[in-house]
């Protein structure tokens, strides 16, 4: 049913903003219920080492305390230990993971006590008179020391680090490489990095001892997911759990995808002890139990002609784990393991990842999960085999791109529904005035000055709209893709979306709102969203993986459709013609020929309430509701520019431009798509530029703090300069695909790429993650043959 477009399309303001501008937005730090209590964790401040013995007894003597308890005192509380949702093997290796350990601490932050007490400082000071009686024992922190065979054991009942190799080979990568003018062979790192929301995680649990129900309150992103798996871990009936999602959650960017350690045990605190229980994480503290981001080393080799053309490609990934597995840590690099290829062309293709165990913090899904990790090796290599054939940096990739067209087949096996990369690249290159860069380049050169300028490439494809479930399924992945949408008329005109999905700072109440506005006829300003609450919303799958608008929008889409149907039968009752009799236009159903005889939805959403007179076999109220399971993933794609000057005697990197031309499908709002691509590059820049988690060798975090964990202000940046070009869906009936990851999915390689541009004369080929002045310094030492 078409409709016309009011609100879609348009940068109406974001309802969201006024009460966060204002300072009334809701945040858990914030909620306070009568006889609460808080929690505070004690944690390991080993990389490795035996839990002997926990003496809490002076802790629970502290003022203000009333509970404290070893891992081994609340070992009957689970029914499971913390969940993980994706073994991506049949063998894989899952160690158990209790909320508290019993019996090792694996890392640095591992929890092996807890306690309880009125005030948050209480329970802080408290947890300091804990004492652990630790035999040390050795760690391993580096993914590839990991791997050897006489590296300690994270766990000792596995005879080696190694968690699975999940492996993928499509086409004879072997054939295809015999016949190759040229083999490309590359290493990369991917740093292992620290998400950083601006509310940090924090959980409230209350019970109701008399019917054994629970509300718990957490900056979650899945609401909907974390209420099983807190039953399943606690053996509470689903029924009796309510989970709600505050109406803002202060950021996510995959850190809140998970069910973590204190959910858990605040659930499992209040059930105890009979009263609410609060956990808020420090700043430090969440640097040290919140998920860390990427790890991974890549091997990659792309086998091409003499002129450049792609024939094949081999990938191997050693992926860091950390000491557990989180919620779908296993599946993060799978994500992106069909996309070693990107938006090029090949013959054949190879990957294979094994996920090792090391002493570290835990990884799993951060902003792009396994796509920006792809993209930068691809990215970066295809920019290798340019500089080994000697073609220009744009041609090598126009040169190799997919053909335009729907449902392509990659070198990956995977159909991409919408493909059209060129006129992406050509207007990043119209953005920039390539040619006249590059005549500013050599004359920079041909003056021989201390700075340098470079211009870095990435052109990407990802893979959006984590559905559908059956293709999960293939994927061992333990949850569907769908979601589900409700929407109601109410009668006095208004209209309600209750969705599945569970917005943190992505838009969706503005976004909701305006697909259901121009579907229904109604002002923007009419429409009430609904979201994260299990109660209020009891179905969903909720929000990460860039899947919001082309599932949770999408069933948002169909589920108007319906009220529109059904409101189309009412008016031809009351309009006594037949429901093709009626045309359909902004809300208003009018007779052919007869333009004046109409029925308006409020007009309609009135008498369905009413249900004084309804057709025949109709039921009262004006509602209707979707659960969307797509068809395929979505594929958004683009071209993004980097611009830098690089001091060659210091390796100081400034970024002067970025230019980022994305194609996400028709656009919804595109405030927000241009705020979405703004977050995403400036996180991307700061994989490339900044932000880098280090640890010692006995498993200490050294950058435990913003102190020494360099996280890049505005200041840094220059103003992005967003474009777009439109290729829709096939797969959705929206044309819709996804911008939330895109920035940070596109901008690494780009000026890494950029600083390897700047310095190519001088012979450097690779800086690695995060290009800091010091390894940009060393990277033009050691190509001069000096001492780096």
């Amino acid at each position: 049913m078409a409709t016309a477009e009011k609100y879609v399309g348009g940068g109406v303001p974001r309802k969201e903003d006024p009460k966060l501008l204002t300072g009334q937005g809701t945040f858990l730090e914030g909620l306070t219920l009568p006889g609460m209590l808080h929690a505070a964790l004690v944690r390991s401040p080993h990389g490795s080492a035996r839990i002997n013995s926990v003496d809490v007894s002076a802790a629970a003597a502290a003022e203000g305390v009333v509970a404290a308890y070893s891992g081994a005192d609340l070992a009957d509380e689970w029914a499971a230990g913390l969940p993980m949702a994706w073994p991506v093997t049949d063998d894989i290796r899952i160690p158990d993971h209790w909320p508290v350990a019993q019996d090792v601490a694996r890392y640095v932050g591992d929890a092996v006590a807890v306690v309880v007490a009125t005030s948050r400082n209480a329970a802080l000071d408290a947890a300091e008179l804990v004492e652990v009686d630790y035999e040390v024992l050795e760690a391993v922190v580096d993914v590839e020391a990991a791997l050897a065979d006489d590296a300690p054991r994270v766990h000792e009942s596995f005879d080696d680090n190694k968690s699975y190799t999940w492996a993928l080979t499509n086409g004879d990568v072997d054939a295809a490489f015999a016949k190759a003018d040229v083999v490309v062979s590359e290493r990369y790192t991917q740093p292992r990095l620290i998400p950083n929301a601006m509310e940090p995680r924090a959980v409230v649990a209350q019970s109701v001892p008399s019917t054994g129900d629970f509300t718990v309150w957490s900056t979650t992103q899945i609401p909907h997911v974390a209420k099983v798996l807190f039953a399943l871990t606690l053996g509470i009936p689903e029924g009796q759990i309510r989970v709600i999602a505050p109406s803002d959650v202060g950021g996510g960017f995959g850190s809140k995808l998970n069910v973590y350690a204190e959910e858990a045990l605040c659930i499992a605190l209040a059930r105890r002890l009979g009263k609410p229980v609060k956990w808020v994480a420090g700043r430090s503290e969440g640097y040290l139990a919140t998920i860390h981001g990427r790890d991974q080393v890549q091997k990659i080799e792309i086998a091409a002609t003499s002129d450049g053309d792609i024939l094949g490609y081999r990938v191997n990934i050693a992926a860091a784990m950390g000491a557990y597995l989180q919620l779908v840590a296993p599946g993060v690099p799978l994500l992106g393991a069909f996309l070693y290829c990107g938006c090029y062309g090949g013959e054949a293709y190879h990957f294979e990842c094994t996920g090792v165990f090391t002493n570290t913090t835990p990884t799993d899904a951060y902003r792009g999960a396994g796509r920006p990790e792809a993209t930068y090796a691809i990215e970066r290599a295809i920019d290798a085999l340019a500089r080994e054939v000697g073609v220009d940096a744009a041609e090598i990739r126009r040169r190799n791109f997919l053909p335009a067209g729907d449902m392509v087949q990659s070198p990956g096996g995977l159909a991409f529904d919408s493909a059209d990369y060129e006129p992406a690249l050509d207007r990043a290159l119209e953005l920039l005035d390539y040619d006249g860069f590059r005549s500013d380049q050599a004359e920079r050169r041909e003056g021989g000055g201390g700075k340098q300028i470079g211009v870095g490439f990435s052109s990407y494809v990802e893979i959006c709209g984590l559905a559908p479930s059956q293709v999960l399924a293939s994927l061992k992945y333990a949850a569907g893709g769908w979601d589900a949408a409700t929407v109601r008329m109410l009668p006095t005109g208004k209209a309600e979306v209750v969705t599945g999905s569970s917005p943190h700072g992505q838009g969706h109440v503005t976004s909701w709102s305006q697909i259901a506005a121009d579907a229904l006829g109604i002002p923007y300003e009419d429409v009430t969203v609904l979201h994260g609450d299990t109660h209020v919303a009891p179905h969903g799958m909720n929000t990460y993986g860039s899947r919001s608008l082309a599932v949770a929008g999408v069933a948002v889409h169909n589920a108007c459709d319906r009220v529109v149907d059904k409101a189309r039968g009412l008016a031809a009752h009351l309009l006594e013609v037949a429901p093709e009799d009626l045309e359909y236009e902004a809300g208003t159903f009018s007779v052919k020929g007869v333009p004046d005889r109409t029925k308006s939805m409020p007009e309609l959403a009135f008498a369905a309430w009413t249900a004084h007179s309804l057709p025949e076999d109709s039921e009262p109220g004006l509602e209707a509701s979707c659960v969307y399971d797509p068809p395929n993933f979505t594929f958004p794609f683009g071209t993004h520019v980097a611009v830098v000057e690089v001091d060659t005697e210091t390796g100081a990197v400034d970024l002067v431009r970025y230019i980022a031309v994305d194609d996400c499908g028709p656009v919804i709002n595109p405030v927000i798509v241009d705020g979405q691509v703004h977050g995403g590059v400036a996180q991307g820049i700061a994989a490339a530029l900044y932000e880098e988690a280090t640890y010692a060798e006995d498993g200490t975090l050294e950058t435990s703090s913003m102190v020494n964990y360099l996280v890049p202000s505005a200041a840094e940046f220059p103003s992005f300069e967003t474009d777009r070009t439109v290729t829709p869906s096939t797969s959705n009936p929206m044309g819709v695909k996804g911008i939330g990851e895109a920035g940070t999915i596109g901008s690494a390689p780009a000026v890494i790429n950029a600083i390897v541009d700047a310095l190519s004369h001088l012979g450097v080929t690779d800086v690695p993650m995060p290009a800091s002045p010091e390894r940009v310094w060393r990277a033009i030492q050691a190509a001069q043959g000096g001492e780096a």
